[in-house]
């Protein structure tokens, strides 16, 4: 068959993107994709960071939003262009069915992006509105069993407000408070809980809606919204395009740190340049340590003791930041973005900076 690939996925963009990108030792020469790999698999035959390789496969920002397909079977060279490493597909096994017709594999056939399986059961699906609650959107109203408060998997709820036309699938949620920045000073968002997703078995004013996953309980008065498309796989992991210094608000279940998988909340967003699939190094910021040296501060008279005291300030130094692992954001609102650690070295705290790689 012969496969097909955008041409324009081999343009060459800046350079001063596709520097200092650090091959591993002895990367291979061509590669045959197999089923089951992954764009960010196959860079890591390749790249010490493979995140990067949209680098080396030259990528603009159009292909960024739309990655180019690759397919098992394909083989993958490495080559070298001005010195820079770029790799470049060819097709195996072209066949020409007719003289003016070709076969092309199904775009559901390519392999992803990134690592759906390694990401995905760690990911949530986190909502922040810019006011408080979701008015207007579908209500619980009541239980086929109305004895019970609690409802789970399985259970049938009766539902007001679903619109037909927004489909049978739907996420619930409930409000879980506002996010305030690192200072406690101002409210970035109201986030509203993801707990789980129900299916429609019957449209009407008071539709039949039957639950089919729950992370936790339901209770009569959770909201409903229309699930959205999931695109993760079809993102590519890259840099943001702006500077971003952004602070990690929270991890999972409100805890003091978390590790690879752990979903962090960031305090920048959608208005700040991030997007989703874009990956940001993780900094730890080291206390400053006191300085042994002689103070050279001023030395302070504290009157109001008896006997009058001196006192001379101490000194600190401050060592530099440490980078300590890896994030890829995977859902972002206007002010907050969520992200899921794909590595690091050091637990990942509240406070903790993530910034542009």
């Amino acid at each position: 068959m012969a496969l097909r690939i955008g041409a324009a996925a081999l343009l060459t963009i800046a350079s001063a993107q596709a520097q200092n990108l650090q091959l591993v030792d002895r990367p291979p020469e061509t590669y045959t994709v197999q089923k089951g790999d992954t764009l960010w698999g196959i860079s890591g035959k390749y790249l010490k960071e493979p995140w990067r390789w949209p680098d080396l496969w030259r990528m603009n920002r159009d292909e960024i939003r739309n990655p180019h397909l690759i397919y098992p079977g394909d083989v993958i060279k490495l080559s070298f262009v001005g010195g820079e490493p770029q790799l470049s597909v060819t097709r195996s096994n072209a066949l020409v069915v007719e003289p003016t017709v070709r076969v092309s594999p199904l775009a559901d056939r390519a392999i992803p992006s990134i690592p759906p399986n390694d990401l995905e059961p760690y990911l949530t699906r986190p909502l922040v509105t810019a006011t408080r609650g979701l008015d207007g959107s579908a209500e619980i109203l009541q239980g086929r069993d109305r004895s019970r408060v609690v409802r789970g998997t399985g259970d049938t709820v009766y539902v007001l407000g679903i619109d037909p036309k927004a489909g049978d699938f739907w996420y619930i949620y409930r409000p879980a408070g506002a996010i305030v920045n690192i200072d406690g000073t101002e409210v970035l968002g109201y986030e509203n809980k993801f707990l789980g997703t129900a299916r429609v078995e019957k449209f009407g004013d008071l539709a039949t809606v039957r639950i089919e996953s729950a992370v936790e309980e339901i209770l009569i008065g959770d909201r409903l919204l229309p699930a959205p498309r999931d695109t993760l796989v079809n993102y590519v992991p890259h840099a943001p395009s702006t500077p971003i210094d952004a602070r990690i608000l929270r991890v999972p279940f409100g805890g003091l740190e978390t590790a690879r998988g752990g979903i962090v909340t960031l305090d920048k967003g959608s208005a700040d340049g991030l997007e989703v699939g874009n990956v940001l190094a993780v900094y730890r910021v080291n206390r400053p340590i006191e300085d042994p040296r002689p103070s050279r501060q001023q030395t302070i008279i504290l009157r109001y003791l008896d006997p009058t005291t001196v006192f001379t300030p101490r000194e600190y130094v401050q060592a530099a930041d440490e980078r300590t692992g890896l994030l890829f954001v995977f859902r972002t609102f206007d002010r907050v973005a969520f992200g899921v650690v794909l590595n690091t070295t050091e637990p990942v705290r509240p406070g903790d900076f993530a910034r542009t790689p």
